[in-house]
């Protein structure tokens, strides 16, 4: 497992809902790719409404039924890690926004697998599966 605390960077990649890479999502792309890559994570975010450089508003709104909603995809990791993985996002996102953020990590924790443990207690205190 990554360890990850104090100063890092946020790259959050947005794009359309049905922006497609070899027959797959471009968001699942990106996933898998900072997945392979080491990063610490990655997140999607679909939202409800926007609009980018080509103007167009997308929005979930009944009456609308508009498709390809706007997505974002979050990576936090340290800057080194982030800056390496640019180049692969240069191969795949050719519509769309990519921003960087300095950000503070003031706690990154997984769930231990090993053990089966969840890390979940009941109201009692007691451990729970």
């Amino acid at each position: 497992m990554t360890r990850l605390t104090g100063r890092a960077l946020r790259l959050t990649v947005y794009i359309g809902e049905d922006d497609i890479w070899h027959h797959r999502p471009l968001y699942t792309e990106i996933v898998h790719r900072a997945h392979t890559a080491g990063l610490a994570g990655a997140s999607v975010f679909r939202g409800i409404e926007g609009f980018g450089a080509s103007s167009r508003i997308h929005t979930s709104r009944l009456l609308s039924l508009s498709e390809d909603l706007p997505v974002a995809v979050v990576v936090v990791d340290t800057e080194e890690r982030v800056r390496a993985f640019l180049p692969q996002l240069d191969e795949l996102v050719t519509e769309g926004l990519v921003t960087l953020d300095d950000c503070e990590v003031i706690r990154y924790v997984g769930r231990t697998h090993e053990t089966g443990d969840t890390g979940k207690t009941d109201v009692k205190g007691k451990k729970s599966l």
